[in-house]
């Protein structure tokens, strides 16, 4: 498959790119990997209230560790 970009978005997609340590190919693997093939919910909400807040939920991909959100990590 060949996908033409537009100057605008492969000059965005490159410095990108370049930020992360990347070849803009393999940015681009990896974001259409994780959109498209991205695991399924393991959350099945169980009434209206929870598929609301499940829809409006976003995966951040990250976990802060409990030290960077305690009282004592705040100030630091």
């Amino acid at each position: 498959m060949n996908i033409t970009l537009d100057p605008d978005l492969e000059s965005a997609l490159s410095d990108l790119a370049r930020k992360r340590g990347l070849t803009p190919e393999v940015l681009v693997l990896n974001t259409l990997r994780e959109q498209i093939l991205a695991p399924t919910r393991h959350i099945q909400p169980q009434d209206e209230w929870e598929r609301r807040l499940v829809g409006i939920a976003t995966d951040c991909g990250v976990s802060l560790p409990h030290e960077t959100v305690s009282s004592d990590g705040l100030y630091d």
